[in-house]
């Protein structure tokens, strides 16, 4: 019998994938282990490989097509067989139940205010397997909004209510509690808690904007209102990772109270100290010292100094939970989208070692191989528009965290210094911070300590 070729699991939040290239032809023989399929999450480009040995036989499906996970996506088995998926759900076969049906029809209840998300589809009747049923009742699931794959698709089986279960984010006691007095269904909620889980605010931010929709009439003869006769130069779909972008930039604005401290920095001394490293590591190290290496590691004495900024809000949103390691994510900027790769321990590295790793992230990030683990688990970001001439910025947030540092250019600039007039090598600092959880006073004493650091810098001593 052939095996079933499915999109397995790519990370906690990963929902559904881009087919992006078949590494196989179709119909060819291919061993257990075998590369066989590249997809692309909102995260990265993975490799999906052969599960079974034997010949690979394609399903109806367009390169460029989005799918779930867990889509079986071709059939492992014989020369002569053709696509024939035999599972629906390919998890563990153990635990499918195989009882008789229950045919009591039920009726969906959604308290009035909060409808079902849109992705959901809410059935008025559906048919039930006792098992099914039990593990419902225990879980807490609403089964109408359960796809069915028993009897034909017509009648919900257990393993349709792991699937669900799956499927369906994790969240934090409080938000699940609210979120089940006032009826609504978690599914498809963006979590802004770690690794997604749904919060507090995240369950009342949903709340405010269903209970906001409304129709709107507009004024068809104002034509500031409409635009019928606008043409549309070209139609774009959004990416699986724009469309994760789009979710969390909004999340971080919606759900933090955000303020930016800005000051100006004179980099001169910065400067001179990578010119010499340049001149006397770059062949020693592999590699050309950059401002952004030298940048984040004044930054991370400067956590280590205040702890309180390498934090993060706990995931039932009752405590302020200090880190021990420091995680520096740094963006960059990819073909695909903003991507953050994050230096693991940063706080225990030697500059060189940051560099190395810090590059090896980069290249895997543009190259569209950099993997789930290495674009999470960040603790503070930076990110620099230096390179294109900016001065100073507003950057957002990257949930969990509580503050991100932005780098402005570094430019030549006309200041008082030493009581007469110099040209300096100025820089401006953008710290954006949650004031929820961190104060003025103490956010301003973490920036000065990154203005001192870098305007006495110390990595020749």
């Amino acid at each position: 019998m052939a095996e079933d070729l499915f999109i397995p699991k790519l990370g906690q939040t990963v929902e559904e994938v881009v087919l992006i290239n078949w590494l196989v032809e179709d119909g060819e023989k291919v061993d257990f282990g075998d590369p066989v399929l590249e997809v692309e999450t909102d995260k990265a480009i993975f490799t999906v490989e052969a599960n079974a040995k034997g010949y690979i036989h394609f399903g109806p499906f367009e390169m460029g097509e989005t799918v779930p996970v867990l889509t079986v996506v071709a059939s492992i088995g014989n020369q002569e067989e053709a696509f024939s998926p035999g599972n629906v759900n390919p998890q563990k076969k153990t635990g499918i139940d195989a009882e008789s049906p229950d045919i009591h029809p039920e009726k969906s209840k959604t308290p009035e205010g909060i409808q079902p998300a849109s992705t959901v589809k809410v059935r008025d009747k559906f048919f039930a397997s006792p098992r099914a049923r039990k593990l419902a009742e225990h879980e807490g699931v609403d089964l109408s909004r359960v796809t069915p794959t028993g009897g034909e698709g017509i009648r919900i089986i257990e393993q349709d209510v792991i699937q669900y279960l799956q499927q369906t984010p994790k969240a934090t006691p409080i938000a699940a509690g609210l979120a089940k007095e006032v009826g609504l269904d978690l599914t498809g909620i963006i979590g802004t808690g770690p690794k997604g889980v749904v919060t507090r605010g995240d369950v009342e931010l949903e709340i405010k904007r269903r209970l906001s929709q409304s129709p709107v009439i507009l004024n068809t003869a104002d034509s500031n209102l409409t635009f019928p006769n606008l043409k549309v130069k070209e139609k774009v779909t959004l990416s699986p990772i724009r469309r994760r972008i789009f979710q969390r930039m909004s999340q971080s604005v919606h759900s933090t109270t955000r303020v930016t401290l800005v000051t100006e920095v004179d980099a001169t001394e910065l400067v001179s100290q990578r010119e010499i490293l340049v001149k006397e590591r770059t062949e020693l190290w592999g590699f050309k010292i950059g401002y952004n290496d030298l940048i984040a590691m004044v930054l991370t004495e400067a956590l280590k100094k205040y702890p309180y900024m390498n934090a993060r809000l706990s995931q039932d949103e009752q405590s302020f939970e200090i880190l021990e390691s420091v995680n520096l994510g740094i963006a960059v900027d990819t073909e695909r989208g903003l991507l953050v790769p994050v230096i693991k321990n940063a706080d225990d590295l030697t500059l060189d070692q940051f560099g190395k790793q810090y590059r090896q992230l980069v290249d895997k990030a543009l190259s569209g191989k950099a993997t789930a683990d290495d674009l999470s688990g960040g603790t503070f970001t930076i990110t620099n528009l230096g390179f294109y001439d900016i001065d100073a910025f507003t950057p957002v947030i990257n949930l969990p965290e509580v503050a991100i540092l932005g780098i402005g250019r570094i430019r030549d600039q006309v200041v008082p210094f030493e009581s007469s007039i110099a040209v300096r090598k100025m820089m401006t600092l953008s710290l954006v911070f949650d004031h929820r959880l961190i104060d003025g006073a103490p956010a301003a004493k973490f920036l000065q300590s990154i203005k001192e650091g870098i305007e006495n810098p110390t990595f020749l001593n």
